[in-house]
């Protein structure tokens, strides 16, 4: 008797857990259906909510993170610039044992529609030639063979030495000639 009991209250078991299964699975459905769109729900107005909150704190002006910086000296269009020519040809001798000739004729660039740099450059003339006839019997020939140098150099001294209302931005040869002998 046992074992028959058993047996049936086994199937007896089954069946009614089944049929609890099967009623109760429809209505069950639904609340886990609508319980996992709550969440994604809720998940989505969370993401929504702190993405601007986080943009209104760090600006929210829309600029771009991207944008790199362009310097003056790598800029595609060149500005176009007017040139000093007055100061003519500095002739001098280089520092060197065994000395070589230097004759150059230099042109001082400077803004377009500037007016008062040329002014200045012009009631300093005497200053600039005698910087430049200093400057170039300072240095040696090998040293003067580096022209892009030289220039950098007599630029940065003319901005900062000699003129100071207004600054050069290029400096040029129209005769740059070193002879050794």
């Amino acid at each position: 008797m046992d074992d028959q009991d058993d047996i049936n209250l086994e199937g007896g078991d089954a069946g009614a857990m089944e049929g609890g299964k099967r009623g109760g699975g429809g209505a069950g459905l639904i609340p886990q259906l609508l319980k996992w769109a709550a969440i994604v729900l809720g998940a989505l107005v969370f993401i929504v909510t702190v993405v601007v909150v986080t943009v209104n704190i760090m600006g929210g002006t829309g600029k771009n993170q991207t944008v790199i910086p362009v310097s003056e000296e790598y800029q595609g269009v060149r500005e176009v610039l007017s040139y000093y020519q007055a100061i003519g040809a500095i002739q001098t001798r280089t520092i060197d044992n065994n000395s070589a000739s230097v004759v150059v004729d230099i042109a001082l660039g400077y803004t377009f529609d500037d007016k008062a740099t040329p002014t200045e450059l012009s009631a300093r003339i005497v200053e600039l030639k005698d910087f430049l006839r200093s400057f170039f019997h300072n240095k040696t020939a090998a040293e003067l063979r580096n022209e892009e140098k030289i220039k950098i150099e007599i630029r940065n001294y003319i901005n900062d030495n000699i003129l100071s209302k207004s600054k050069i931005k290029d400096v040029r040869f129209t005769k740059y000639e070193i002879v050794e002998q």
